[in-house]
């Protein structure tokens, strides 16, 4: 099967399929592994905490792979200023940067005028159009089912990713929910050009940060296993569903605010979670694809199952 599509072609990859983001989470060993399975693995930028480290980050993913690779910025999360670290990535002649979060403005600004191809995650119609005005080179459309931070409305990435489809002209990669070389044919079917995935990235070998017990849980997820919390202060995000959510939920169903959510929703909570396996003491981000994990592969592996599942399907309808 021919997997050339503009998405391969802009980012000079094998495969059309991106690594999301994943704060906290992704770092040199996982992007490295994607990349040199002929994808786009990402650094998440502000999760690191200076331009210093970033840089060595960025050098450290150029000793593992030749390959082209991105760092990713979510802007907008973290309550920092992000153009320190914008730069760092600029010096060190990163190939591809993501924005997410927040309005891209600042970022494309920045990298305006140096070799850098840039993608805009997205979860409206109107967004991808603002993304393609500002001068992105691809948009990341992510539908509800997906992990971590979402858009504000319930729309699904099966109705939203056509109609960004239809709205631009720059290349649409398809993000929530999808796992396999079924969402990967979904996706360009419904005229996306490449997958964004980052649930299905949690669960391999070579994410190495992600603790065991976080893994297990996508692992053991069932299709009502995720909930969105932070909807009450307008910035939804899908976690794995505990005692530690519940909570949340709770507090939010009282209408009480940021200030009695925030010790709650903090990065020192997420990362009891993620780094120490507190499933109970903190929460976990995850798509409603976690359903669909039932393994921890390699990153080779995971692509080449997913290829081959994806030229099955062609073969069948041949």
């Amino acid at each position: 099967m021919n997997f050339k599509t503009r998405v391969t072609e802009l980012l000079n990859i094998k495969y059309p399929i991106i690594q999301g983001g994943l704060a906290y989470i992704a770092y040199s060993d996982l992007a490295a592994a994607v990349s040199n399975a002929g994808g786009l693995g990402q650094i998440t930028a502000m999760s690191l905490g200076s331009p210093e480290e970033l840089r060595k980050e960025i050098q450290k993913v150029k000793t593992l792979t030749d390959k082209p690779f991105g760092v990713n910025f979510a802007i907008g999360q973290h309550g920092r200023r992000f153009e320190h670290m914008v730069e760092a990535a600029i010096k060190e002649d990163v190939p591809v940067i993501s924005v997410t979060g927040g309005n891209p403005k600042g970022v494309l600004d920045l990298i305006e005028g140096h070799n850098i191809k840039s993608l805009v995650l997205v979860a409206a119609k109107r967004q991808a159009q603002k993304a393609e005005e500002l001068g992105a080179d691809a948009v990341m459309v992510v539908g509800q089912e997906g992990g971590g931070h979402l858009g504000r409305s319930d729309i699904g990435t099966i109705v939203l990713t056509p109609e960004v489809v239809d709205n631009v002209s720059i290349p649409v990669i398809s993000s929530g929910g999808i796992v396999d070389g079924r969402g990967l044919m979904a996706a360009l079917s419904l005229g996306a050009e490449g997958i964004e995935m980052g649930t299905r990235f949690l669960a391999t070998k070579e994410c190495v940060d992600a603790h065991d017990r976080y893994k297990q849980a996508i692992l053991d997820a069932e299709e009502d296993s995720t909930v969105v919390i932070k909807r009450s202060i307008g910035a939804p995000a899908r976690a794995l569903r505990n005692s530690w959510t519940d909570k949340i939920l709770e507090i939010e169903k009282q209408n009480k605010g940021y200030e009695s959510l925030k010790d709650y929703i903090s990065g020192t909570a997420n990362k009891r979670f993620i780094y120490e396996g507190d499933k109970e003491g903190g929460f976990g981000w995850a798509g409603q694809s976690s359903v669909r994990i039932n393994d921890i592969p390699s990153v080779e592996e995971l692509i080449q199952h997913i290829v081959r599942e994806a030229e099955d399907i062609t073969n069948k309808w041949k």
